[in-house]
C-alpha cells in the first residue's frame, strides 16, 4: 500500500471513530428525551390529573400517555402541590448533586468555557429526576435543560473514559447540548445551530460544534419520533406573509418582547439573588419558591407546568387578549419562583410560551384596529415566540429555525427574520443565559487560540517603536576588550558584525559564561569564537506569531530584525516581553473600543 493510501484509510478511520461517538450520543440523547418524556407524562397524570384534577392540554403534536381521571379540579391542592414537588426536588438536588439546580443550559455553557466540558456522570440523572418532579407538580419550566444536560453529560463522559483532549470533550459535550434539544421540541437543524450559538452573546458561532450535534441531533430526534410519532410539536395554519404594511405592527411587536423580555431577566435574577439571601438550608427553598407559584396558579392555573396546550390554542386565534397577557406577566413570575429558588427546569419552553402569548395580544389587538392589514393573529404568536426568546437568550438564527421546525410554519421566515434581529440588537446587554461570554475572544475555552489570530495580523514592521538598536561587536575583537564594554553595559545579547559590517552572529551574557570564569585564555579568545554562526532571525514582513515561534524553539528572548533584501544589514533587535506587551495593549484597545 502506498503512502496516500495509508494516509487516505487513516482519515477514513478516524472519521469513522468520530461519527461512532456523536452517533451514540446520539442515541443516549434520544433515549434519555425518550424517558424524561414518559417521566413528564406519568407524573401530569398522577400529580396534576389525580390529585388536582388539574389537566392541561397538550400541544397538538403531543398525545396523552394515560386517559384522563375523573378527579374534580382543586385549587387548593393545585395551591400547595408545586411546594411539595420543589420540597422534593429541592432535596434531591441538593443532597446529591447542588450544580445540577436551575436551568441545566447555562450550566452547560459554564462547563463548555470554564470547566473544559467536565460534568459529573451523576448530574444527568439528578436533573432528569428533579426536572420531572418540579415540572409535573406544577412548577413552570422547560424541558430543554435536564435534556440538554443528559445528552451534554453523556459526551462529556464518553470523551473523558476515552483520555480525549479538552477542546474534543467541549465538542462532544456541546454535540449533546444539541442532541438533547433539537430530539425534545423535534427540531433536529436548530437543535444543532443552538448548541453552537448559545455560548456566545455576540452573534458567533463555535463553528466545530455544528457538524457534530448536527449528526447527534438528527439521530436522537429519529429515536425520539420513532416511540412518540412523527411531525411538529405545534401546529399551525398555513400562514403566508403577503402585505408588507404588516412590518409596522411587527416592528411594534419587537419593542414590547424587548420590554418583556428585559422584565423576564430582571425578574428571573432578582428572585434567584433574593433566594440566595436568605439564610434557610438550600433544600427547602424550592419549597417556598413552589408556594409561591402555587399562589399564582392558584389564580391563573394556566401559567403552570408546560402552557404549550394554551400556546397552540392561541395559534388558532382561539384565547382572549386579557387570558393572553396574564399567561405571559404571569409566567414570568412562575417561572422565576419555580427555578429561580433552585427548582429544576429549562427556561427555552416558557420563553416560548411568555413571547408567543404576547404575540397573540399585540396580533390580535392589531386586528381589531386594522383588520385589512393583520389578517391573521395566530402569526403573531409564532413570530413572538422566535422573538421573544431571541431577545433573552441571544440567539436570533437558531431561534428562527427552532420555532420554523416546531410549528412546521416556514412562510413566516421574513418577518421572524426581522423581529428577531431588532430584539437582538436591543436586548445584547441583557441575556437569561448568565454564562454565555461576550465571543470566541472572551472564552477561556479560546484564549489560545485568539492569541495567536491576533499575533497573525500584526507585522513586525508594525513594531518599528520596538525594534532596540543594540551595540554590535566585531568578530576579531579581544575577549579581553569585551570585558570591560560588558562591564558598563547591561545589554544582554550582542550581535557580530565582520569586517565589512555584515550581520554575522550573535551572543549572548550566557554564552561568555564559561569564558569569563577560565583563567589566561582572554587574550587568545576573540569574538568569533564565542558567537553563534546559526543565525535565526526575522524580518519586517513576518507575523508576531512567527516571531514567537521561533522565540520558543530556542528559549531565547531576543530575536535579530534583519533588512528584507540584505540579510547582512542587522535593524535591531525584538524583545519577547515587547511582543507580548504589546499584544495585551492590543486586546485592551479592542475590549475598550468595544
Amino acid at each position: 500500500m502506498g503512502f496516500r493510501e495509508k494516509v487516505g484509510s487513516q482519515h477514513i478511520a478516524v472519521a469513522g471513530r468520530w461519527l461512532f461517538y456523536f452517533v451514540l450520543i446520539g442515541i443516549i440523547a434520544g433515549c434519555g428525551a425518550i424517558i424524561f418524556h414518559y417521566l413528564c407524562g406519568l407524573g401530569m397524570h398522577y400529580f396534576l390529573d389525580m390529585m388536582a384534577g388539574y389537566r392541561p392540554d397538550a400541544p397538538a403534536g403531543e398525545h396523552l400517555l394515560l386517559p384522563h381521571t375523573q378527579t374534580p379540579f382543586n385549587r387548593w391542592i393545585l395551591l400547595f402541590l408545586p411546594a411539595l414537588g420543589g420540597l422534593v426536588s429541592g432535596w434531591i438536588v441538593y443532597t446529591f448533586a447542588p450544580e445540577a439546580e436551575g436551568h441545566g443550559t447555562d450550566a452547560a455553557i459554564d462547563a463548555y468555557h470554564h470547566k473544559g466540558g467536565l460534568i459529573r456522570s451523576r448530574v444527568p440523572f439528578i436533573k432528569t429526576i428533579a426536572s420531572a418532579i418540579t415540572l409535573t407538580t406544577g412548577g413552570s419550566g422547560g424541558r430543554e435543560g435536564p435534556i440538554a444536560q443528559i445528552g451534554a453529560g453523556f459526551g462529556s463522559f464518553l470523551a473523558t473514559k476515552f483520555k480525549l483532549s479538552e477542546r474534543e470533550r467541549r465538542i462532544m459535550m456541546a454535540a449533546g447540548i444539541g442532541a438533547g434539544v433539537g430530539s425534545i421540541f423535534r427540531a433536529p437543524l436548530a437543535g444543532a445551530l443552538f448548541a453552537a450559538e448559545v455560548l456566545y452573546r455576540d452573534p458567533d458561532f463555535e463553528s466545530e460544534v455544528i457538524i457534530p450535534a448536527g449528526i447527534s441531533s438528527v439521530v436522537a430526534y429519529c429515536l425520539f419520533c420513532l416511540v412518540f410519532g412523527w411531525g411538529s410539536l405545534f401546529h399551525s395554519p398555513d400562514f403566508i406573509f403577503r402585505n408588507p404594511l404588516e412590518l409596522g405592527p411587527y416592528l411594534v411587536l419587537a419593542v414590547i418582547l424587548v420590554l418583556t423580555a428585559i422584565l423576564y431577566i430582571k425578574v428571573f435574577y432578582g428572585v434567584t439573588d433574593l433566594f440566595k439571601k436568605f439564610s434557610f438550608p438550600n433544600h427547602f427553598k424550592p419549597a417556598v419558591g413552589g408556594l409561591i407559584t402555587g399562589i399564582i396558579g392558584f389564580f391563573l392555573p394556566y401559567t403552570l407546568a408546560f402552557g404549550y396546550g394554551i400556546t397552540q390554542q392561541a395559534i388558532f386565534n382561539q384565547v382572549a387578549i386579557p387570558t393572553l397577557i396574564a399567561l405571559a406577566l404571569g409566567k414570568i413570575f412562575t417561572t422565576s419562583f419555580s427555578i429561580g429558588s433552585g427548582g429544576s427546569g429549562g427556561v427555552f419552553g416558557p420563553s416560548i410560551v411568555i413571547g408567543g402569548a404576547m404575540g397573540g395580544a399585540v396580533g390580535k389587538i392589531f386586528h381589531l384596529l386594522i383588520p385589512s392589514v393583520v389578517t391573521s393573529p395566530g402569526s403573531f404568536v409564532i413570530v413572538g415566540m422566535a422573538g421573544f426568546f431571541a431577545a433573552a437568550s441571544n440567539t436570533p438564527i437558531s431561534t428562527i429555525i427552532f420555532i420554523s421546525e416546531m410549528t412546521n410554519s416556514y412562510h413566516l421566515l421574513l418577518p421572524s427574520l426581522l423581529v428577531c434581529s431588532i430584539c437582538y440588537l436591543l436586548c445584547q446587554r441583557w441575556t437569561i443565559f448568565e454564562n454565555q461570554v461576550k465571543s470566541r475572544i472572551d472564552s477561556p475555552a479560546h484564549a489560545g487560540e485568539f492569541m495567536m489570530d491576533i499575533l497573525q495580523t500584526i507585522k513586525v514592521k508594525n513594531l518599528r517603536h520596538l525594534i532596540k538598536e543594540v551595540r554590535c561587536v566585531n568578530e576579531d575583537m579581544p575577549f579581553s576588550e569585551f570585558k570591560k564594554i560588558f562591564s558598563s553595559t547591561k545589554q544582554h545579547y550582542f550581535p557580530v558584525i565582520d569586517r565589512n559590517g555584515s550581520f554575522s552572529g550573535i551572543f549572548s551574557s550566557t554564552d561568555i559564561r564559561g569564558v569569563i570564569f577560565t583563567l589566561h585564555i582572554e587574550q587568545l579568545v576573540v569574538m568569533k569564537d564565542i558567537m553563534v554562526s546559526d543565525l535565526i532571525y526575522t524580518t519586517p514582513s513576518e507575523d508576531l506569531n512567527t516571531v514567537l515561534l521561533k522565540l520558543t524553539q530556542k528559549n531565547i528572548d531576543a530575536l535579530p530584525v534583519v533588512d528584507e533584501e540584505d540579510s547582512g544589514h542587522l535593524l535591531g533587535l525584538i524583545y519577547r516581553r515587547d511582543i507580548i506587551s504589546h499584544y495585551n495593549d492590543h486586546v485592551r484597545k479592542i475590549k475598550d473600543h468595544e
